[in-house]
């Protein structure tokens, strides 16, 4: 079922009684030439990659609730490709590239808004390190802009610029950033995979993977044995969880990060901003909320909710940079189980073990990575070689030390990137 305005137009008329559901709710087959684990952002734009680019339709993603359901519909939404190091900055890059052709290639409203992205900074030091960002961005063909005090106050007046501790001494504007709606990504890659053959399962939990003389022979579900040529994993902070069943321990950490939503404003916020000096950066969402995250909390967990601490800290930054938004009320937050790698950047690689490959890792970039992560993983699995962007994101560079990208330069402490 394709979308236009005529076909709005006509349900309109017609007491909106022809839409039909977006994708089949199949049940599984005893084999499939790949088998994904995990239906979120990751998982279904890798099957959509799979069956548009590489003709690969015998495929299976095996989802435990929902699709969606995951962190891919608990972050707070924004894309960006400001990235410094060689090996990220070119994948970011590319990743962007898809987004902005993301819903024409999908006919399906994601709502991508370029509304800019400023990250400011709050010394010189910070203006230093910013203009390197900046100047490596431009250098990698994407855009960036260095704005001085006036030119951060002629698109953000309501900051506290005259802030005692952390005074605003100018931002990095990138124009290409923004946001987009979560939930329909997710569903815009399910339903671009349905259309092209691909079975989605949903509450069919994995429950073991299933490997004979080091080789992947299939998987073990809720619902039955399934058997396959090719396993993936893309489980996010559950990754450590189902590499497990493979015999395998992973050089990842899982840390909550909280994100929260005020009542629906009118529009106030017309960027996506982030605090230099504190945790925390905000945006406005397309239904008038305002969406703000902070940073993790630093003990590992798997509980899809934060502690206290933290809300506080996000709090006490938010009402820091503008205390106008100490008016709104907050009317929910949530958690999303991010998976930490060492030097925070991700892996797409082949396993010791034939046929079981992985793609996780992300930690704050995995809402920005969905259409790309998805492209290079389904190059990875359809052909067997990495794709080019994603070269990179070796698992074996946690072992030998070769090609690690410490993009924060904060060292091997998953919780500090």
């Amino acid at each position: 079922m394709g979308f236009s305005g005529f076909r709005v137009l006509k349900e309109g008329l017609f007491g909106q009684k022809g839409w039909t559901p977006q994708w089949r709710n199949p049940d599984p087959k005893d084999e499939y030439d790949i088998v994904i684990i995990g239906g979120g952002g990751h998982g279904l734009s890798t099957a959509f990659y799979l069956a548009k680019e590489h003709g690969m339709t015998n495929i299976a993603v095996l989802e435990k609730g929902y699709l969606g359901g995951g962190n891919v519909g608990r972050n707070t939404t924004i894309v960006r490709a400001n990235y410094f190091l060689p090996g990220n900055s070119e994948f970011y890059s590319h990743s962007l590239n898809l987004w902005e052709g993301m819903e024409q290639e999908l006919n399906y409203n994601t709502m991508m808004s370029q509304r800019g992205v400023i990250n400011l900074f709050h010394s010189d030091g910070q203006r230093d390190a910013f203009a390197r960002r900046g100047n490596a961005m431009v250098n990698q063909g994407d855009d960036a802009e260095l704005l001085d005090v006036a030119g951060v106050r002629k698109h953000l007046p309501y900051l506290d610029f005259e802030n005692g501790r952390f005074p605003i001494y100018g931002g990095l504007l990138h124009r290409r950033g923004g946001t987009a709606r979560h939930d329909a990504v997710a569903w815009g890659y399910a339903r671009g995979a349905d259309q092209r053959g691909v079975d989605l399962i949903q509450n069919c939990e994995v429950t073991g993977i299933d490997i004979e003389a080091g080789v992947v022979k299939g998987v073990q579900t809720t619902r039955g044995a399934i058997r396959a040529k090719k396993v993936a994993i893309v489980t996010a902070g559950r990754s450590g969880q189902v590499a497990a069943m493979a015999g395998m321990r992973l050089p990842i950490e899982s840390h909550v990060l909280q994100a929260f939503v005020t009542e629906g404003l009118k529009p106030v916020i017309d960027h996506v901003v982030s605090f230099g000096m504190g945790h925390f950066y905000i945006s406005q969402s397309d239904k008038g909320g305002l969406v703000f995250g902070g940073d993790l909390d630093f003990y590992a967990s798997y509980a899809a909710r934060g502690n206290l601490p933290m809300k506080e800290h996000v709090m006490e930054a938010a009402m820091t940079l503008m205390p106008m938004i100490g008016k709104a009320r907050v009317l929910r937050s949530w958690g999303g189980i991010m998976d930490m790698t060492p030097d925070g950047s991700p892996i797409i690689d082949k396993t010791h073990i034939e046929g079981l490959f992985l793609d996780c890792g992300w930690c704050y970039g995995g809402f920005k990575a969905v259409p790309g992560s998805g492209y290079s993983f389904a190059h990875l699995l359809a052909t067997g070689r990495h794709h080019a962007p994603a070269a990179g994101f070796r698992l074996d560079r946690f072992r030998d030390g070769v090609g690690l990208m410490d993009e924060e330069g904060t060292g091997a402490q998953h919780n500090l990137h």
